[in-house]
């Protein structure tokens, strides 16, 4: 039976690990890919304090799936009265465990959570494979944000 739970700071090694595998695939890097000590020391910075909701999707004692919620809060607005919004990221499922609702449970979770918390508004940066889940799930396209990244 498959288990989706909420985690804590004692779950930290399996969410490392769901953490980085879910980089390789989704990133398309080869299995014996080495991850830069920055990336391993903030993932584990943020798992351990950072403002997230993360759950696990366990089948037995085997983690199967992963996905987060992080938490951001900004000046309140007239749309946003709590200036407290929320970015999911970091849903996957192990390939053999796809198409059987697994995600979707997660997701549903974190928004239940997030919703609970007072945010009022969820982003997301989805791939190609997650869009159909997304969209039947309520989320939209937004013309609302511009982006700056460091080069």
């Amino acid at each position: 039976m498959i288990d989706i739970k909420i985690t804590t700071k004692d779950n930290i090694n399996e969410l490392m690990s769901s953490r980085l595998e879910m980089l390789k695939v989704v990133n398309d890097l080869p299995e014996d890919y080495k991850y830069s000590e920055e990336i391993i020391n903030e993932s584990r910075d943020y798992f351990l304090n950072g403002d997230h909701l993360t759950v696990l999707a366990m089948d037995d004692d085997v983690v199967i799936g992963c996905a987060s919620m992080s938490f951001i809060r900004i000046m309140p607005t007239f749309e946003h009265p709590t200036g407290k919004r929320a970015h999911l990221m970091n849903v996957y499922t192990k390939s053999k465990y796809r198409r059987k609702g697994i995600a979707r449970k997660m997701v549903e979770l974190l928004i239940e959570k997030t919703w609970e918390k007072g945010a009022t508004e969820i982003s997301l940066d989805a791939t190609t494979l997650g869009r159909p889940l997304y969209e039947k799930m309520g989320f939209t396209n937004s013309t609302e944000c511009m982006v700056l990244t460091k080069g």
